[in-house]
């Protein structure tokens, strides 16, 4: 085996995947003895060494990569699977980076259909429905109760409720005073919601309560999606919308929230991870004019492909369903409803998408990772 090289500032590991340099700094952090087993929280601070860490010799033992140090005593007890890890992936392994779906119109009868009662009792199932909010961005649950505490039992297995400017919980029917667009039975054009908090909601919910008007069909389209197959048909589009920030609002008389947010949210790789976009939450684009000139195109565009059926599912919401959705990737819409044909209420509230990713790795340590289909007694057709 090629021996252990060390320099100023790091060392060479022979690995699995090939010789890979280490930082020192990052290998002090990554010495099992940083954590504390009880609080699990880091215990050990690099800033409190009198300099920086400096190996003065290094071997492996077993599945261990063993570094002495020159200006301490801690010998510290490296696991190699945790080296070989950073090596191949560049980070930690995270049971929550599962493989996203882009999905497009009609696709609508593969959503996940799982019953509030498998979810909330049953780990493979609530693994499945946070598997697929991650993977698929969307999921239906079937067979929820009618009371009004049905919807937080619902959330609360998968996170705490997030609170918006409406409150713990909102409620989508025709109001006489409407704050919201969505409070009247009119059409709603295909949007994300509150982008004007610095940050938006991450997870919705939307539990039908009754719903016997005529129309009002929901809209629902994979912003992924249609942001890939811009980047794919107009790759300078999809930059201007990925690199600048554009404002928006929520605003009423007792609140008024502002912040400016990019229309397609791209991660260090470049890889699409959700889209921002709501025209009546849309404030007078602050852009250079001269941008302008070629930003608008781009942007009426992206709004353009999310009108087309070639990525928008529609589909009439059912008392007892609830679709849960990811607000920053899944964009949502409703066509408009003759309000005195019947009634049409659905109510609403937010988790976290942290606390969805969470609540899946926890799943995931016990032995839940959703991959195999829940008992057909536990699904709803």
């Amino acid at each position: 085996m090629t021996q252990i090289t060390l320099t100023d500032t790091g060392m060479t590991v022979p690995l699995a995947a090939g010789e890979t340099y280490f930082n020192y700094c990052w290998l002090r952090d990554a010495c099992p003895s940083c954590i504390d087993p009880q609080t699990r929280e880091r215990i050990f601070d690099v800033a409190s060494l009198p300099a920086l860490p400096r190996a003065g010799s290094a071997r492996i033992e077993g599945d261990e990569l063993v570094v002495d140090w020159q200006t301490e005593p801690q010998v510290s007890r490296i696991p190699l699977a945790l080296l070989e890890t950073f090596a191949a992936r560049g980070r930690a392994e995270d049971p929550a980076d599962v493989p996203r779906t882009l999905w497009h119109g009609g696709h609508a009868p593969d959503f996940l259909r799982v019953s509030q009662e498998a979810v909330q009792n049953d780990p493979g199932a609530r693994a499945q429905l946070t598997r697929a909010l991650i993977a698929d961005g969307i999921a239906i649950v079937t067979g929820m109760d009618p009371d009004e505490g049905s919807l937080p039992r619902l959330v609360e297995a998968i996170g705490p409720i997030t609170p918006s400017a409406e409150g713990l919980f909102f409620d989508v029917r025709v109001e006489i005073a409407p704050t919201n667009l969505a409070f009247t039975a009119g059409p709603l054009e295909m949007h994300t919601d509150l982008p004007g908090e610095e940050a938006a909601p991450g997870v919705q919910f939307l539990h039908c309560l009754e719903n016997t008007v005529e129309g009002g069909q929901s809209l629902f389209l994979d912003g992924a999606a249609v942001a890939e197959a811009l980047r794919e048909e107009d790759p300078e589009a999809f930059r201007l919308l990925a690199d600048n920030k554009i404002p928006f609002f929520y605003r009423h008389d007792d609140w008024d929230y502002r912040a400016h947010q990019r229309v397609i949210e791209t991660d260090p790789e470049g890889r699409v991870t959700g889209v921002t976009i709501s025209q009546h939450l849309q404030d007078a684009m602050d852009l250079p004019q001269h941008l302008l000139d070629s930003y608008y195109p781009a942007f009426v565009k992206f709004l353009k492909m999310m009108q087309e059926d070639r990525f928008v599912v529609r589909f009439r919401s059912e008392a007892g369903n609830c679709v849960v959705f990811d607000n920053h990737r899944i964009v949502h819409g409703r066509e408009g409803y003759v309000a005195d044909s019947g009634k049409r209420h659905l109510r609403g509230c937010y988790t976290d998408r942290g606390a969805l990713r969470s609540t899946y790795r926890v799943l995931a340590k016990q032995g839940h990772t959703g991959l195999a289909r829940a008992a057909e007694s536990l699904q709803s057709a």
